[in-house]
């Protein structure tokens, strides 16, 4: 791996594989996961509106709250092509190995 500087003086990592790109924005989403993301995701901030709209106690609000929040993380990680936890673990699927 080759290591160029970057902002602040902070040391960027960079995988040979990524074309260029730091490693932790490299796409490692497969196109059809990253639609499914995003709608799910979208789905999942409007539903968490509505409840969040209408919730009645401290426990309603909290839920729904992390409903909208967990629609936020699909939904931005679908619309980057970046997910962290398969960066973190390795993971790559199969369309996206061969254009490596």
């Amino acid at each position: 791996m080759n290591s160029t500087p970057g902002a602040g003086g902070a040391v960027a990592v960079r995988n040979p594989g990524t074309r260029g790109r730091p490693a932790w924005r490299a796409v490692n989403i497969s196109p059809a996961e990253r639609l499914g993301r995003i709608a799910v995701g979208l789905a999942g901030i409007a539903a968490g509106a509505v409840l969040l709209a209408g919730a009645g106690s401290v426990l309603a609000v909290v839920l729904a709250a992390l409903l909208v929040a967990a629609g936020l993380d699909l939904a931005v990680t679908g619309a980057l092509g970046h997910c962290p936890l398969h960066a973190r673990l390795g993971y790559l699927p199969k369309p996206l190995r061969s254009l490596r």
